[in-house]
């Protein structure tokens, strides 16, 4: 474990020292930043790296904290002088009390694929729609930058599924030649099809993302779309159907049963992985120049690279903790599930230079500490 350690500490400072070189220009110190969604995994993270280095400017995040153990982030936010609201995205007047700001990051969502699915999807619509159009409102009356982490259901499930892929001894990989625009061995890139249907999830991400566009042609927002793949690191509470990452080590760690569900039972289905500092790295950039990104869109993820099947999640999982534990097999697909999803991140970096720094072991050697250094906490949501 010490070598692995090292490494990860490793990896780290060398993306700091690249990105001192790399930004010859610092945050404004009037800048005052609201990030919704800011008690969120996601949201919290970037709060607390912005904080951390540039401490003079002011963060603000607002949060319903409907999502289990997002309270477990206020003490960490209040320590660092960050303030909290307490309101929802999808009641106009909670923003009243915030004052003006100058860059908005909107994190706040209904980030599970089978939401309204199995039940009515007015909350779904409602947070990431509504309230989407809430938070382009209070950017417009401020003139603020508009930084939007979308996600990569944005693609369709039967697109998705009709991708060409070989199946391997432990994952599937995609074909060299495609029959469709948009994939490619890299994975798939902004050119991918949007026809057909995504969740509701994915559709109130979607059509929040049209909305933005007409902010940006007509009252001249300031924006970018990040169209954001599997995010995951320390502090995620994580879910089955959200932040399986999390889940995987912690039954790993507290030695719990687990499932391989669907395409066979066999675990080959394929995601990439991204750690919640490298997408910190590209918010940081675009509150420096939101200009550079052209009010575009982007894919953003960990890449081929850091890509994994739940089989190499699994072998990972034992070498980190130590422990093998029952898996068992479910052959049948549930709704909306895919067989692969990996970003092309070829648009992002050509722009920027930004690329994922952390890979797999990284990033879960990086969970593994957090979850033994706060075993009792972590324990009450992730056992």
């Amino acid at each position: 474990m010490g070598n692995i350690k090292l490494l990860y500490f490793c990896k780290y400072f060398k993306l700091k020292l690249a990105n001192k070189r790399e930004y010859k220009k610092h945050i404004d110190m009037n800048e005052r930043i609201l990030i919704t969604g800011g008690c969120g995994f996601v949201g919290a993270n970037i709060a607390l790296e912005l904080k951390k280095n540039y401490p003079n400017i002011e963060i603000i995040v607002l949060d319903n904290l409907k999502r289990r153990g997002a309270e477990l982030n206020i003490p960490r936010l209040k320590e660092m002088d960050i303030t909290f609201v307490h309101g929802d995205i999808r009641n106009k007047e909670d923003f009243d009390s915030i004052g003006e700001i100058t860059t908005l990051l909107e994190a706040a969502a209904e980030p599970s694929v089978l939401s309204g699915i199995n039940s009515t999807p007015d909350y779904v619509l409602n947070a990431n729609l509504v309230g989407a159009i809430n938070c382009l409102n209070f950017a417009i009356k401020h003139k603020a930058k508009f930084i939007f982490l979308s996600t990569s259901r944005v693609y369709p499930i039967s697109q998705l599924n009709n991708i060409d892929y070989l199946e391997n001894t432990t994952r599937f990989d995609i074909k060299s030649t495609q029959n469709s625009t948009g994939v490619s061995e890299k994975g798939i890139n902004e050119d991918f099809s949007l026809n057909g249907a995504r969740s509701f999830y994915g559709t109130s991400k979607l059509s929040a993302e049209l909305i933005i566009q007409e902010y940006m042609e007509f009252y001249g927002l300031d924006a970018v779309i990040n169209r954001c793949g599997v995010i995951t690191g320390a502090w995620q509470m994580g879910k089955i159907d959200q932040g399986v990452v999390v889940l995987w080590l912690a039954k790993h760690y507290w030695q719990k049963e687990l499932s391989y569900i669907g395409f066979g039972g066999e675990g080959k289905q394929v995601r990439d992985i991204m750690h919640i500092k490298d997408l910190y790295e590209l918010v940081k950039m675009q509150i420096l120049d939101i200009k550079k990104f052209k009010n575009d869109i982007y894919n953003v993820g960990g890449g081929l690279e850091s890509s994994v099947s739940l089989q190499e999640l699994t072998k990972l999982c034992q070498e980190i903790t130590g422990n093998i534990i029952p898996i068992h097999q479910t052959k049948e697909n549930r709704q909306a599930d895919i067989p692969i999803y990996i970003t092309d991140n070829t648009k992002i970096t050509t722009l920027t230079g930004w690329k994922p720094q952390f890979m797999p072991k990284e990033i879960l050697v990086d969970i593994f500490e957090w979850i033994k250094e706060n075993e009792k906490i972590v324990k009450m949501f992730l056992n």
